[in-house]
């Protein structure tokens, strides 16, 4: 999955967004979205092994984030695209002032998910050699390293999220130990039972030999004897 997380926002107001992936990156990218300047700009941000894309315009962002795997063409591409389709709905103009929080979630959020979507499976060609066309002509489309725009506190919090990702794949991890460790309880218990039952076979048939299978012979012949 190439696109992960996908937002509109005016200022630090997210209007709409999509996220692509089970896993909750809405403290990274609300960190990355106070950062942006308020001027028209284009710039990535680098985050460990993900990408922050956005274009910022009249007032709007329009940010995806991505693994570096897909580079920086195809995500601006999809930027491109959508600013183009925010524009182009009536809604986006009458947001005059400070709107509500997600106020455009409802119309414009499943127009989001539908271009990640086009984006991860097949992304438009024409769109992809647009955006290499704008890549190699504007200059100030730049790259930056999360690290150098954050503050010690927010450093702290961007690595307690990731934290408790892990946290959440150690507990899993160590779920599934316990389960393994029982299952091999329950198996040894089982071998040394049946080892138990095959010994007490085998010595059943050995003074068999002697005292018959009832093993009352060996009795009898020793009360003759005396």
């Amino acid at each position: 999955m190439s696109l992960i997380h996908a937002l509109v926002a005016k200022g630090n107001t997210i209007l709409a967004e999509h996220q692509a992936d089970k896993r909750d990156f809405s403290q990274a990218t609300q960190t990355i979205l106070s950062k942006i300047p308020p001027n028209n700009s284009k710039l990535t941000y680098v985050w460990e092994q993900y990408l922050f894309h956005y274009i910022s315009e009249g007032g709007y962002t329009y940010l995806v984030m991505a693994d570096d795997s897909a580079g920086r063409r195809m995500p601006f591409a999809f930027l491109n695209e959508l600013q183009e389709k925010f524009t182009s709905i009536p809604s986006s103009s009458s947001t005059d002032g400070t709107p509500p929080a997600y106020a455009l979630q409802g119309t414009f959020g499943p127009t989001i998910a539908a271009l990640v979507n086009t984006y991860n499976t097949s992304p438009p060609t024409d769109e992809l050699a647009r955006a290499q066309n704008e890549l190699n002509h504007v200059k100030d489309i730049m790259v930056q390293n999360v690290e150098q725009i954050l503050s010690r506190g927010e450093r702290i919090e961007l690595l307690v999220d990731k934290t408790d990702v892990m946290a959440g794949q150690a507990t899993a991890f160590r779920r599934g130990a316990r389960t393994v460790r029982r299952e091999m309880w329950w198996r040894n218990k089982k071998v040394v039972g049946l080892s138990v039952i095959v010994a007490l076979i085998l010595i059943w048939l050995f003074a068999a030999q002697f005292c018959g299978a009832g093993l009352n012979q060996c009795g009898s012949s020793n009360d003759k004897n005396t």
